[in-house]
């Protein structure tokens, strides 16, 4: 899947102008490897993956994602952060890129509602 399906904001864009990561989003048994390059989206790849390299992961069932991107979440699914604290959601894997670039990676999970659905 090409970066052009996944239409980003370019304030986003510029925001993470200083992110080159790969990370594995996990849906139940779905799974992306989502290649970040200077804060734009350089490619999504369906799984299953047989050993796949990203920095980290973040990994939840549907239901969770379902409740996480409905138009008005319910507490404890409007935030990554609120997720992973109630058990929801599992960030797996090198923890430093995702937390000194939160609130990017907050919006551009977000912004994967349509796509990683």
């Amino acid at each position: 899947m090409s970066r052009a399906s996944v239409p980003l904001d370019d304030w986003l864009v510029h925001r993470g102008r200083f992110v080159n990561v790969s990370f594995l989003l996990q849906s139940g048994d779905k799974e992306w490897l989502i290649r970040i390059h200077d804060g734009a989206i350089e490619s999504i790849q369906p799984g299953p993956f047989v050993m796949p390299r990203w920095t980290f992961r973040l990994a939840a069932g549907s239901d969770a994602w379902s409740r996480y991107y409905a138009s008005t979440p319910t507490p404890g699914f409007h935030d990554l952060m609120a997720m992973i604290k109630f058990k929801h959601l599992r960030l797996e894997g090198d923890q430093h890129p995702f937390m000194a670039n939160l609130l990017y990676f907050k919006d551009l999970v977000k912004s994967l509602g349509g796509v990683v659905q």
